[in-house]
């Protein structure tokens, strides 16, 4: 069975830094494209990175270039966003979420068929 748990969020003053986890079972890495959405209440769910089932191409939404990065550790099945300069803006509940031929639009919500489930990132003052 396909799963995929988060971890990592918490309460964090701007400018701080957090890593989420992406911790994935029953399916390798190499088979499916992870990507990382963030939602508020009320607002659509949003990409925010991914990284392809090669390893070699990362996708950022532009408010997080610079200050995201997406990886990925092999041999622990696992994903990581690493996120520098946090602003209160990034506050949201973020998911990872797994999909296939994801090339046409990796940040589109709709070609990710797994999802976790989810993880609360607070940044405030």
């Amino acid at each position: 069975q396909l799963q995929l748990v988060e971890s990592g969020g918490g309460l964090v003053q701007p400018g701080g830094s957090l890593r989420l986890s992406c911790a994935a079972s029953g399916f390798t890495l190499d088979s499916y494209a992870i990507g990382w959405f963030r939602q508020v209440p009320g607002k659509e769910r949003e990409g925010v990175s991914s990284i392809r089932e090669s390893g070699d191409r990362t996708n950022y939404v532009d408010s997080v270039k610079g200050r995201f990065t997406i990886s990925r550790d092999i041999a622990k099945n696992t994903v990581y966003l690493q996120m520098n300069w946090l602003k209160p803006e990034d506050t949201g509940v973020y998911y990872c979420a797994a999909g296939q031929r994801v090339g046409i639009a990796p940040l589109a919500r709709s070609l990710y068929k797994y999802w976790g489930q989810g993880t609360q990132v607070t940044v405030s003052s």
